[in-house]
């Protein structure tokens, strides 16, 4: 499916979810004919995220509503701005407003997270990527937050990539026994499909360099110290993609970006962030 195909079922079960038989909150009191309006408040300074999915849920519940934008997804928000302004029933409004504010407040402090990674990252060749640490079913906005804070997303999901981690090789029976047998479906079930496979040590590098060219276009390496990638990138050369993973956080980040490693996956970037404070308040005319 394609970003909008998914967003419409998320959008639409979450909907669901909150309404149920009936909002008899805004049923009991608002005329179903009502029109009005309502500005989003900013209450926290960070980077916005959100803005496109808010508009896309505005006009998903009601295809005639005016979305007035001033300001984008991935710019500096300060305290007391407006991000957006919405006139369309006072129904829509009130049913999509805690959807849009959930979506948009995670986004946010994600995004916001994620800038402070990529900012410390500038000057280096060396790529942020996010991970499958996500909240079930909210995966598809968490790592859009990540993409608008500047970083990239690493596999979907299970579907996208092959990646042979410990249990994977532990459960095979070996390093190049999973290498094969993963080269061997690619070759007859899914051509094209990338492998990458996860190294535990330099003698584990060592074994995937000397059976992987050909097979494996990236080398995860996990819980290296830097030292330690320094001395696997020496023998990997430039005969794979490399990644480092685990315990890297905005202290240490630095210092594995100075080895020249081509990317670091950063699980905290979604599930360490913390929701912005946002608010959607009714425009009294």
């Amino acid at each position: 499916m394609s970003f909008d195909e998914q967003l419409h079922h998320l959008i639409d079960e979450a909907l669901k979810e909150d309404i149920g038989d009936g909002d008899h909150s805004t049923l009991s009191c608002i005329p179903a004919s009502a029109k009005g309006k309502a500005v989003l408040k900013i209450k926290q300074d960070g980077v916005l995220a959100g803005m496109q999915v808010a508009q896309k849920i505005f006009n998903y519940k009601e295809p005639a509503s005016v979305f007035t934008v001033f300001k984008e997804d991935g710019e500096e928000m300060k305290y007391g701005e407006k991000a957006f302004e919405v006139e369309t029933s006072i129904h829509t409004i009130l049913q999509c407003e805690r959807l849009v504010l959930n979506c948009m407040q995670r986004m946010s402090g994600i995004a916001t997270l994620t800038r402070q990674y990529t900012d410390k990252l500038k000057g280096y060749k060396t790529r942020l990527l996010d991970t499958r640490k996500t909240t079930p079913n909210f995966r598809l906005l968490e790592k859009e937050g990540v993409r608008i804070g500047g970083g990239l997303n690493h596999r979907f999901g299970l579907y996208d990539m092959i990646m042979l981690k410990d249990n994977h090789i532990d459960y095979c029976g070996g390093l190049e026994k999973a290498i094969d047998r993963a080269a061997e479906y690619v070759m007859n079930k899914k051509p094209g499909l990338k492998i990458e496979v996860e190294t535990r040590s330099v003698e584990d590098v060592k074994r995937v360099v000397a059976v992987g060219k050909g097979k494996v276009f990236r080398i995860m390496l996990d819980n290296f110290r830097p030292e330690q990638i320094s001395e696997a990138l020496l023998l990997i050369r430039d005969d794979f993609e490399t990644e480092a993973s685990g315990g890297i956080n905005l202290d240490n980040i630095k210092e594995y970006a100075r080895t020249g490693v081509d990317f670091v996956s950063v699980g905290g970037l979604i599930h360490q962030a913390r929701s912005l404070d946002l608010s959607l308040k009714a425009v009294i005319v």
